[in-house]
């Protein structure tokens, strides 16, 4: 059988999962009261001890704790159309590759703060980045398509095999803040913090094609025509120092919060990365490219794969090697609100409007610089008291990622949102409060022109085109004590 040769390789994944609130790497959803309301720049309860530090110095004199958990129920597809003959050589026209994100069993955090007149210390623990799972029981196209077509190029068309594509990618960044405030007059206070970012994340899966057992008497093929495997781990920490100021002015109050760059440089450890596939005569060579690398090193492995693979799939499989660090930094945030209480003690609105400075947050093949430009955010939300027992919210967001046809992948891609929460709080006794919240995302699809095979060689392009689609709910429920 005439040999298969593959100019695409699988080894490109570096999974991103959607943050549930915020930036492309920056959650901003961890108190319910954002779930119920969302704009909480302006805050002064205990969600401040994220949102607004320097406002805990007008907030409650003594202690206050807060425990929060979240179900998000994501899911990011990909929806793939072929022209033919490309088709035929793959199998279908269209096909969409479903991803489901989870966060099992839930996304917690954890809030305390302290004030003893104008000084307040205060801390917050929880998922800041991303957080969660997504797997793509299909694989995904950028995978799947132009392995089918080389295949069907060797002489194995659609029905002559069975195809197990496995994809999976997981990451989380873990934080813990602490901030000190400190009131400076009736109108001025300021806060100091600092966040230690803990990041974990993999990137596992699998393309295996099993001969069917007709096909491999007539052609005397071994069952498993290909076999690729990957499995990464990825662990490290960063610092994030951030700024806090407000100003108050009876029932107006004027906030500003600066999140400076945490920078994650994160080092592989790759447990498995390998590639067998047959060849002529039906002879499968396998290919163990992580006990290369750990014999040979790295830049000797990288050299000796060249000449066979090509140096663009050389170059998707160097970012897996052993000990190899990919840039994750989570951006500077720059966050404005404005509160003003409508009516004393009863009825609240805020205006708040987010920056992230994407375009100077390294990523992963320098992916920050096909940005137009960095996420924006305008949020607004009311709160009203409607008795002493029951406060009631809602709110909404807009959000712009500055994205690019460039910036999407298969692996990590985003879409502009609005997204809007609403929900209510229940003082149960004298210092517990209950807050329950719901806030859902509206994304618009994203779509694109795609190229799954040579980027040079006309003759092995592979064009399609790419429509990606994303959904998003979130349920929270939490509990304030005071004291």
């Amino acid at each position: 059988m005439k040999k298969i040769i593959l100019s695409f390789l699988f080894f490109n994944f570096s999974f991103l999962i959607a943050s549930y609130a915020g930036g492309l790497m920056t959650n901003t959803n961890y108190h319910i009261a954002f779930d119920r309301m969302m704009a909480r720049g302006a805050s002064i309860d205990i969600d401040a001890a994220y949102s607004n530090p320097a406002g805990l110095a007008w907030g409650h004199n003594g202690w206050q704790l807060s425990l929060n958990v979240q179900k998000p129920f994501q899911y990011r597809n990909i929806e793939t159309t072929l022209a033919q003959p490309y088709a035929t050589a793959v199998g279908f026209e269209n096909h969409k590759y479903e991803g489901k994100a989870t966060a099992n069993p839930f996304v917690p955090a954890f809030f305390a703060s302290y004030r003893h007149n104008k000084w307040a210390v205060s801390m917050m623990a929880g998922i800041v980045g991303s957080g969660g799972k997504v797997t793509y029981d299909e694989g995904i196209p950028t995978l799947v398509v132009p392995i089918r077509a080389k295949l069907s190029a060797g002489g194995l068309t659609p029905n002559y095999y069975n195809l197990d594509a496995y994809m999976q990618g997981k990451q989380y960044i873990y934080g813990i803040q602490a901030n000190l405030t400190y009131r400076f007059n009736d109108h001025w206070s300021a806060a100091v913090g600092v966040r230690g970012n803990i990041y974990s994340g993999f990137s596992r899966g699998h393309l295996i094609a099993k001969v069917n057992p007709m096909v491999m008497l007539a052609t005397g093929l071994p069952e498993e025509a290909l076999n690729m495997q990957l499995d990464v781990d990825q662990k490290g920490f960063g610092i994030c120092p951030m700024l806090s100021v407000n100003y108050k002015l009876n029932r107006l109050l004027i906030t500003g919060r600066y999140e400076f760059r945490s920078r994650l440089n994160i080092p592989n450890k790759t447990n498995a990365l390998s590639i067998a596939q047959v060849g002529a005569g039906g002879v499968v060579t396998p290919v163990d490219i992580k006990a290369m690398a750990e014999a040979m090193g790295n830049e000797a492995t990288v050299a000796a794969l060249t000449p066979a693979l090509g140096q663009e799939m050389v170059q998707k499989i160097a970012a897996y090697l052993p000990d190899v660090k990919n840039r994750y930094d989570m951006p500077g945030l720059l966050s404005v609100a404005v509160g003003y209480e409508f009516i004393p003690n009863k009825f609240r609105g805020t205006l708040e409007y987010h920056w992230f400075d994407d375009k100077h947050a390294k990523m992963a093949g320098d992916r920050q610089e096909t940005l137009t430009h960095g996420t924006q955010e305008i949020l607004a939300g009311l709160e009203w008291d409607i008795s002493k027992v029951v406060t009631v919210s809602a709110g909404g967001q807009r959000t712009d990622y500055g994205l690019s046809d460039d910036y999407q992948s298969n692996t990590s891609f985003a879409c502009d949102s609005y997204s809007v929460g609403v929900g209510a709080g229940f003082n149960v006794i004298k210092g517990l409060r209950v807050n329950v919240g719901y806030f859902c995302s509206i994304y618009k699809d994203y779509t694109r022109a795609e190229n799954y095979g040579s980027k040079t060689d006309p003759m092995q392009a592979l064009p399609a085109t790419e429509k990606f689609s994303r959904t998003n709910h979130v349920f929270g429920i939490g509990i304030d004590y005071k004291f």
